[in-house]
């Protein structure tokens, strides 16, 4: 029983446990119809690939395949109706999406650790504004870099490269502000008793800090990656090559030239195959390591 429960009155008490099921449907309901609103095109998709076209160019909407298409599949692979005309693989794409999130992920935590290590422990002369003026590049919308980015990507002649796709990314002021939290959040008392034992800062840093602030940058960690497989505007820019294409990007290049969605050549069932071989990563990801995310978040929360 709810300690407020004990002051009522039986009206009161009536009128109390009405509201409380009333909020309970309204809250309940409200959950449910965002659950829906996200999990109803999940669930398009992934039917929509294992279609045939007849079922795909039926007046009815058909709720579950009559026969389950997996060729629709193999065929991103095989190519054996001949749907990708553009020549790019696959198997390609993730082999560049893989290779760029490893290598972005690997930079980004080198420089996120480092800068926050420095902006939550150490004490030097600015410290403090630096880490405003940081945090006020924030506010910048991300399409702004864009162009003096792709002007320095240009002049070094880095176009259709892995360093294009991988140097502009490999930091993240908010990943610094993010870990930054956490590190805050452990006593300086630890820092003090270290440095009389003769332990150095980078020393410190290694043994004490990113243990105990484990769960955070496992969420960095697959936040930038997750970052990285969804990016679209900045891999578009840069390459032009098939053999560079992520996945993102790559996945609208494969099929240029045949944007049937409906009728005898439709290849819709296709096209959701490879929108559902792209996403199911990332789920599986995270379905993997929520725990780690829920964790990193609340620990980074707790404290300013």
């Amino acid at each position: 029983m709810n300690h407020s429960e004990l002051f009522l009155d039986p009206k009161q008490m009536k009128i109390y446990k009405t509201k409380k099921i009333l909020f309970s449907v309204v809250l309940y309901s409200f959950l449910v119809a965002i659950a829906l609103f996200i999990i109803v095109p999940f669930y398009y998709m992934l039917v929509t690939s294992l279609k045939t076209v007849g079922e795909i160019n039926s007046d009815q909407f058909i709720f579950f395949p009559r026969s389950w298409m997996w060729e629709n599949y193999s065929e991103l692979f095989t190519n054996k109706n001949g749907t990708i005309t553009s020549g790019i693989s696959l198997l390609s794409m993730y082999k560049n999406t893989i290779l760029v999130a490893i290598l972005t992920t690997s930079g980004t935590i080198v420089t996120v650790v480092l800068s926050a290590f420095a902006f939550a422990r150490l004490n030097f002369k600015g410290r403090e504004l630096i880490f405003s003026v940081l945090l006020m590049t924030m506010m910048i919308p991300g399409e702004i870099y864009v162009i003096t980015n792709y002007q320095t990507i240009g002049s070094l002649g880095w176009r259709n490269s892995y360093q294009a796709l991988v140097l502009p990314f490999v930091t993240s002021v908010f990943y610094t502000f993010f870990l930054r939290q956490t590190f805050k959040q452990i006593p300086n008392e630890l820092y003090l008793a270290a440095k009389v034992d003769g332990t150095t800062d980078f020393g410190y840093l290694l043994r004490v800090m990113i243990p105990i602030a484990k769960a955070t940058i496992i969420t960095i960690i697959i936040l930038s990656m997750i970052g990285t497989w969804n990016a679209y505007v900045w891999p578009s820019l840069v390459t032009n090559d098939k053999g560079m294409y992520l996945v993102s990007n790559g996945l609208l290049e494969m099929f240029k030239g045949k944007v049937e969605q409906s009728g005898p050549d439709s290849i819709l069932n296709v096209q959701m195959a490879g929108s559902t071989m792209i996403t199911v990563p990332l789920l599986i990801v995270f379905i993997v390591l929520r725990k780690y995310i829920m964790s990193g978040v609340s620990r980074s929360g707790i404290k300013g």
